[in-house]
């Protein structure tokens, strides 16, 4: 399942095809006006679609794919809403797991952005209730990828999870491929964090932090 960020802005024109061509069976959500609206409740459509795909497809659990907020949101319906019992595997792209402090998320939020204001790293009830205690519930794997360039989660580190390295693995792109500059939004679309991706879902466990990707030229 592929869960785009805040605005919607995510373009899943790579890792879809790719993940299709390998033989997934994707699903798209679209939730919360865009990913404006408030969290928990993008997290309880979560889980309606979830519930939808699972009959549908007769799985028992779904492997998640998200990008910012939506490499976030679906946390709270794995800790709050039953979740921890239907997926798999959490891959965020780029994710906002502990908010940003870019002024531009409270300019969102004064503009009627609720999921801005609720992303803040400051202040923010939400992210409060979300990072009290176990950050990763068992017995889901959790891969939080992330690039250095990233001016949209700021710092580029709070995107990180904390928990057991055989269930959390947090990386940073360049550290394995020094020249790529994909920013936020160029995340989903980087083909290097494609095969994180890929790498994350097709083995037992999160991502294997010794993985070694091809760096793009």
């Amino acid at each position: 399942m592929l869960v785009h960020g805040t605005f919607a802005a995510t373009s899943w024109g790579v890792i879809g095809p790719a993940l299709a061509r390998r033989g997934y069976c994707v699903f798209t959500f679209s939730y919360g006006d865009a990913g404006t609206g408030d969290i928990a409740a993008s997290a309880r459509e979560l889980r309606a679609f979830v519930d939808r795909v699972r009959a549908r497809t007769r799985a028992r659990r779904v492997s998640i794919v998200g990008h910012s907020e939506g490499g976030m949101m679906p946390r709270y319906y794995i800790r709050f809403l039953g979740g921890a019992a239907k997926v798999e595997d959490l891959v965020g792209l780029a994710p906002s797991n502990h908010g940003t402090d870019n002024p531009l998320a409270l300019t969102g939020a004064l503009a009627g952005c609720t999921a801005c204001g609720q992303q803040l790293a400051w202040g923010s009830r939400f992210l409060a209730t979300l990072n009290a205690g176990v950050e990763t519930p068992a017995p889901v794997d959790y891969t939080a990828l992330q690039t250095s360039y990233d001016a949209v989660v700021v710092p580029y580190t709070s995107a990180f999870l904390s928990g057991p390295p055989a269930r959390v693995t947090n990386v940073v792109l360049q550290t394995a491929c020094p020249a790529d500059v994909s920013g936020h939004l160029g995340i989903a679309t980087d083909p290097v964090a494609l095969q994180w991706v890929e790498n994350a879902l097709g083995r037992r466990g999160p991502a294997d932090p010794s993985f070694a990707p091809t760096c793009s030229p």
